[in-house]
């Protein structure tokens, strides 16, 4: 397959060698319009945009992922393959897991386990267990620290369901996982097959075992604090 693809209508050349993915439609838009210059929404196929614009003066691109392995493994494997995407940073919530996090931390997956089944694909003998790039964790942690954030590092448990028992999440964390959500393993897969980077930035929006989560205020701020974050090292 090449571009343009049947989930993705832009034209070769249309998206830039850096992308930024939210899950949500809508956020991709809020990012497009908060954050780049000179934009163009280069496709819009089944309520998914993908934008094209400058961030202070270079080329960044912004494409939803939708919820789940199933979508992003669609859409990043179309964007490394069919338009010579080079890296992906993932721009998410989660839920925290461990006792170390707070609301409102932001956790740097340096890998991601999972239960789904999408590793089958590529008939390895054992268990695989994807990474981040280095680089971009590098790059992201050096600028956090930078920036003040409250960040944290470790491994994420991306899971193909929504709705755990806490027994089976309790699991996760004494393995040291640290936040749950749903893409980054997917990502990381297709990242490490096609040799591209990837790399997943979540806000801890809500707190797993106790209920706690951000009101709408916390949650806006530090959304922009993290997209802050994933485009200054989107620029490098």
């Amino acid at each position: 397959m090449a571009a343009p693809t049947i989930h993705n209508k832009a034209l070769p050349g249309q998206i830039a060698p850096t992308v930024l993915m939210p899950g949500d439609p809508l956020r991709a838009t809020y990012i497009a319009e908060k954050y780049l210059s000179d934009v163009q929404c280069v496709s819009n196929v089944r309520g998914i945009p993908v934008y094209t614009g400058l961030y202070k003066g270079k080329r960044v691109s912004v494409m939803a992922s939708g919820m789940g392995t199933g979508s992003m493994g669609i859409y990043s494997h179309e964007l490394y393959h069919d338009y010579e995407v080079e890296r992906i940073i993932r721009v998410g919530t989660a839920g925290g897991l461990h006792p170390d996090l707070e609301l409102r931390d932001m956790v740097l997956g340096l890998s991601s386990s999972t239960d789904s089944g999408f590793a089958t694909q590529f008939q390895l003998p054992g268990t695989f267990n994807p990474c981040c790039s280095f680089a971009l964790a590098k790059a992201a942690w050096d600028k956090g620290q930078e920036m003040g954030l409250s960040l944290k590092a470790g491994m994420l448990f991306s899971g193909c369901a929504f709705h755990y028992s806490e027994d089976f999440l309790q699991k996760w964390v004494r393995m040291g996982a640290l936040a749950v959500e749903m893409e980054s393993a997917a990502l990381y897969m297709n990242a490490m097959e096609a040799g591209k980077e990837a790399l997943a930035l979540c806000t801890v929006t809500d707190m797993v075992f106790d209920g706690r989560h951000c009101s709408v205020e916390e949650r806006q701020t530090s959304l922009d604090q993290m997209l802050t974050l994933a485009l200054e090292v989107a620029i490098g």
